[in-house]
Parts: structure tokens; C-alpha cells; sequence
């Protein structure tokens, strides 16, 4: 069991947020080289990668509720169930890898040229994601993995994972993006898929390893019970199916906020992207939270310690707010150098600048707000966290629709959604823990 102490909330937190601080640095590296390379393929890998990142996040959300199960079977002392619900884990995850990569490589290249304004944009997506798809196949491998160790707290095995495909996506993209001499050529926006898909696979090779020789394994027997168990699918898939669609649906409406930004011009659709790969450095440390949030809540609950939880909300909320400050501040404070980090063209700068210093604010809100949604999940209510994200989603997207598609507002008042869908899921996530009794949730 962890512990309240800060000290331990951060020993939790810090390897998630290096892990996505070093996933940020590859999404600003891949930005940064794409840009150099051409507008055309920053713009396409931009909304192509998003499409890819909601495939993936909808695998996370089934992972999330695997480590939420194991979590409390642990704050249970149940330790024999843990190897049971690993070993369906990972069959469970390749079901829907492969479903989704269905969907990634042969139904999104025919939906594409429907919905896209510039048909040479939509032929580079399809380029992209024709490669990155085949990334969905590692994540069998890597995300039950991910789940045990963040479920037992020994986040630092995701940190290092991540470091490995950091180190090897980046030196691999400016080799396959820009070409090597005579040996290599250059690929452009396939390379850049072509890299990281890779730098994935050296990723979960790193952790099928790592598991092997585990002190934890032989802890928890993993791999003595092993199995498929019918009974931990189905547990499975009512805790972890209303977080794949959630997480699913959240980036869903996000990667259709950037098709009607596209719609409205090549100019629009570049600002855009280029707020959008400096934004992944405010989610470090959200995301290495939110993590730390399910883990706690899930353990406390399962030993019934229910006067802990308000202490848990409240020193993770702080300490989120401050990080995310930390990480953030130049949106706040030199906007146009980090603009310039991504994308030298001076004709984008300026815009992307203002848009970027107005919605920093909308990053606190979030940093309080999500404390407070991921104690729903921890808690096991994820039917509930569903519903709350598709309130949110609802009013994000129908107010993006009319700040592009009717009020017609400049870009710069566009992104004033982000405030909207904030605030929203604050709003309903605050009433259902007010509201309703959620503590007591068996799992």
C-alpha cells in the first residue's frame, strides 16, 4: 500500500511525468523536423497523429481499467486474482488492438478525401497513418505491462520504456524524415510514422524483459496464474469499456475540432498545430497525476480508508497546479520563443503566440479539475465518468461548431472552447461526487 506522505505521491507521479515529458519533447521533435521538412507534412502528420493518438487512447482507457483492478485487488490483499486478470489482460488488449487497427488502416483512408477541404492534405494522412498503425500491434505487449507497474506503483519502469522510445524515436526521425547520405532516403512524413512506430516496438521489448526478471512477478505469481478467466474478462470489460469509449470520444471530438479548423484554411490548420504540439507540455504533469490519482483512489477504497480520500484529492491537486507552472510557464511568460521551438516561419508566429498565452490559463482550471475526474474513475464509476465526459464533449463540440461554423470568429476566439470543455467537466465531475454515493463500488 503507498502511503500519503508527498514524498510518496511524488515518488508515484514524477516517473509518469518524465515519461510524458519525454513523449512531449518527441511530439515537439517530431513537430519541429516536420515543419523544417514542409508545411504540408507538419500540417498532415499534425492531424493524422491525432487521429492515431485517439485509436491509442481508446487502448489506454482499457488499460486504465486494468490497473484501476489490479490496484484494488492489491488494497484487497488478493493477490492470487492479480495473475488471472494480466494474463485476460493481454487478450483482452490484442481484441481491441486489432479491432482498432481495422479501423486505423482501412476504414479511416476511405473517410479521409470525404471530409478534407485539401485533397493533397488527406493523400499525407493517409500516407501516415498506412505506418503508424501497425504501432497498435506493440501496445499488446506493452500496456498490461504498464497497468501492473503503475497499479503497484513502480512507475519508474514506464519512465524508463519511455526514455528508450524517445532516445531511438528521435534519432530515428531525423534519419527516415531527412535521409542519410546515399544509404538512406528521405521519407518525409512516412519516416516520421515509420520512426516512431519502431521506437514503440523497442519500447515494449524493453518491458516484456524487464517483467521476466521482476521481483514483483515472483511477488504476485504472475506468471503461475496466468490465464484467460472468463470472470476477469468480463470485469475487464466493465471497468475498462466505458474508458476506452470515453477516452476514445474525448479525442474523437478533438481530431474533429481540427477538421473544421482545416475546413476554414491552411493558415488556421498550421496556427493550430502549432499550439497544439507545445499544449502536450501542460498535460505532463496532468497525466502523471491523473495516473497517481486512480492508483491511490482505487488503493484506499479497496481498504476501505475512505477518510483518506479528501487528503488524496488535495495534496494531488496541488501539487498538479504547481507543476503544471513548472512545465507550462513559458505559454505564460515567452510564447513567441516557444512558438519559434516548433516553427521558425515568422508568418505564424505572432498568432500562434496570442492563442498560446490565452489559453494557458485554461491549463490550471484543468490541473483542479482533473484531480477531482480521476477520483471517479479510481473509484471504479467509470460508467459514470463516461457520461460526464460525454456531457463535456457535447458541450465542447457544439460550441466549436458554432464559434467556426456559424459565428464564423477568428482562430484566436475558437480556442476559447477549451475553457468551455474545462470548465464542463469540472462542473459535472464536482455534482456527481456531491451527489452521489461512489465510495462504495465493488469491484
Amino acid at each position: 500500500m503507498l502511503d500519503l506522505k508527498y514524498k510518496t505521491i511524488l515518488s508515484v507521479a514524477i516517473p509518469l511525468m518524465v515519461s510524458s515529458f519525454i513523449q512531449s519533447i518527441v511530439l515537439i521533435t517530431d513537430a519541429a523536423f516536420l515543419s523544417r521538412y514542409s508545411t504540408l507534412a507538419f500540417d498532415a502528420c499534425g492531424n493524422a497523429g491525432l487521429i492515431y493518438v485517439t485509436i491509442f487512447i481508446a487502448l489506454a482507457g482499457m488499460s486504465d481499467g486494468i490497473q484501476i483492478l489490479i490496484a484494488r485487488r492489491i488494497g484487497q490483499d488478493k493477490q492470487d486474482a492479480i495473475g488471472r486478470i494480466f494474463g485476460t489482460s493481454v487478450s483482452t488488449i490484442a481484441l481491441f488492438a486489432s479491432i482498432l487497427f481495422v479501423l486505423s488502416y482501412y476504414i479511416m483512408p476511405q473517410l479521409l478525401p470525404l471530409y478534407s477541404k485539401h485533397q493533397d492534405l488527406a493523400q499525407a494522412q493517409i500516407s501516415f497513418l498506412s505506418i503508424r498503425s501497425y504501432a497498435l500491434f506493440f501496445t499488446i505487449g506493452s500496456l498490461p505491462i504498464q497497468a501492473f507497474f503503475l497499479a503497484t506503483g513502480k512507475t519508474w519502469v514506464v519512465l524508463v520504456s519511455s526514455i528508450i522510445i524517445a532516445v531511438s524515436n528521435i534519432l530515428m526521425d531525423y534519419v527516415f524524415i531527412f535521409g542519410l547520405g546515399t544509404s538512406i532516403k528521405s521519407m518525409g512524413i512516412e519516416g516520421a510514422a515509420l520512426a516512431s512506430t519502431l521506437a514503440e516496438g523497442l519500447g515494449m521489448i524493453f518491458l516484456i524483459i524487464y517483467l521476466i526478471f521482476a521481483k514483483e512477478r515472483k511477488d504476485y505469481k504472475l506468471f503461475h496464474h496466468f490465464s484467460f478467466q472468463l470472470k476477469s474478462f468480463i470485469e475487464i470489460l466493465k471497468v475498462g469499456t466505458p474508458l476506452l469509449l470515453q477516452g476514445f470520444m474525448a479525442f474523437m471530438v478533438w481530431t474533429i475540432f481540427f477538421t473544421w479548423i482545416e475546413q476554414m484554411g491552411k493558415d488556421e490548420l498550421t496556427i493550430s498545430q502549432n499550439i497544439r504540439a507545445i499544449y502536450f507540455l501542460a498535460f505532463v504533469p496532468i497525466l502523471g497525476f491523473a495516473a497517481t490519482t486512480k492508483t491511490y483512489i482505487s488503493q484506499y477504497i479497496g481498504r476501505k480508508d475512505f477518510d483518506a480520500l479528501k487528503t488524496i484529492q488535495k495534496r494531488i491537486q496541488l501539487l498538479t497546479v504547481i507543476f503544471v507552472l513548472v512545465f507550462f510557464h513559458g505559454a505564460f511568460l515567452y510564447p513567441k520563443q516557444m512558438v519559434s521551438w516548433i516553427n521558425p516561419n515568422e508568418h505564424y508566429i505572432n498568432k500562434s503566440s496570442e492563442i498560446l498565452r490565452y489559453v494557458a490559463g485554461s491549463f490550471i482550471v484543468f490541473s483542479l479539475i482533473s484531480v477531482k475526474f480521476q477520483t471517479v474513475n479510481g473509484s471504479g464509476n467509470t460508467v459514470a465518468s463516461f457520461f460526464i465526459e460525454l456531457l463535456s464533449v457535447s458541450v465542447y463540440i457544439t460550441f466549436s461548431y458554432c464559434f467556426i461554423k456559424v459565428w464564423k470568429t477568428d482562430i484566436f476566439w475558437v480556442w476559447s472552447v477549451e475553457y468551455i470543455y474545462f470548465g464542463s467537466l469540472g462542473i459535472f465531475s464536482i455534482a456527481y461526487l456531491k451527489l452521489f454515493k461512489w465510495k462504495n463500488k465493488k469491484l
